[in-house]
């Protein structure tokens, strides 16, 4: 079962007994949850053009791009 079709299950359930009040607690704890995990995310890829940049000019030799060098190089 998927989490929205758990969710309307249990929506449909409260709405046969009348409001519960704990439903847009666990709406917001979901919410919550989800921007959290998205925020891990993103926090992960920081700094990566920065990374990427620095180890393409450190395999560079010093600075010389390949067409400097010669071709039995």
């Amino acid at each position: 079962m998927t989490l929205i079709a758990s969710l309307s299950l249990v929506a449909a359930a409260a709405a046969e007994e009348g409001h519960n009040p704990l439903i847009p607690f666990m709406v917001a704890g979901i919410a919550f949850a989800v921007f959290l995990l998205l925020g891990i995310v993103t926090w992960s890829y920081r700094d990566v053009a920065n990374r990427t940049t620095r180890g393409r000019n450190a395999s560079s030799h010093n600075g010389t791009s390949h067409d400097a060098h010669s071709a039995g190089h």
